[in-house]
């Protein structure tokens, strides 16, 4: 089948377009990088004639609530819109678990946005949810340094590897359409903050570390909120196996 594959310069999207190909698809990657605009809709037809199935691995750039609900949404519905005209008969869309239990936090609420146009739109769906990815605690270290000083809530987490999220994404882009999936999420809980000084070992980095709930991620994410249900689906990967691999690649 040719899939086609929205964020396909991303963090998942690159991981996502080899996936297809092990799987035995041909992978179409769509991003500004390939000549898409998805928000503005310029070079999207051109790039989903003949596609079967896309999937939808984007991301917002950092900004307020308004700003990422509205880069969701024009992106959705420029690509549902796309899809409907030229027969595109799957739409996979990358969701997070408990999105719908997050009130405050600006990527949860366009991540609502893209799973309320998914769902009531006309492409038949599937809507995976994943846990946060193992390079996550590295990534909002970053958002607060200072100094060598960064701030981060200890947020419990059952993260999964981004490798094993293209995998999965690959996997369901080949099988019919489903609805809403079930949880998807790593083997093991973990706490984000013991995750960024591992993460920062692995990298040959140094910073310290100030474990908070007056940060940008607030205490509406603490306890049990980001765990996946009791029918999650779990992949292989181990945070100590991808930190070994990430130790090596430096």
């Amino acid at each position: 089948m040719r899939v086609a594959v929205a964020g396909a310069s991303g963090n998942i999207g690159s991981l996502t377009v080899p996936a297809l190909r092990r799987h035995g698809h041909d992978p179409v990657p769509i991003s500004r990088s390939h000549g898409v605009d998805l928000v503005a809709g310029r070079g999207l037809d051109e790039a989903l004639t003949g596609v079967d199935v896309v999937v939808d691995a984007i991301s917002a750039p950092p900004a307020d609530r308004e700003a990422t609900v509205a880069y969701f949404a024009a992106a959705t519905r420029n690509l549902l819109r796309a899809e409907q005209e030229l027969g595109v008969r799957h739409h996979v869309l990358l969701s997070i678990v408990e999105v719908h239990r997050i009130a405050g936090n600006a990527h949860y609420f366009g991540k609502r946005e893209q799973e309320r146009l998914v769902s009531a739109g006309d492409v038949p769906w599937t809507i995976v949810p994943f846990t946060q990815f193992f390079d996550f605690a590295a990534t909002v270290a970053t958002w607060t340094e200072q100094d060598g000083t960064t701030y981060l809530a200890p947020l419990l987490i059952q993260p999964i590897a981004p490798g094993d999220v293209a995998e999965v994404l690959a996997e369901v882009a080949g099988g019919p359409p489903q609805g809403r999936h079930r949880d998807v999420a790593g083997p093991d809980r973990h706490d984000l903050v013991d995750m960024a000084r591992r993460t920062q070992q692995a990298d040959g980095r140094e910073m310290t570390l100030v474990p908070t709930w007056e940060g940008i991620l607030g205490a509406d994410m603490a306890g049990n909120v980001l765990l996946p249900g009791p029918d999650a689906r779990i992949a292989p990967t181990t945070f100590d196996d991808w930190l070994a691999d990430r130790a090596r690649a430096r």
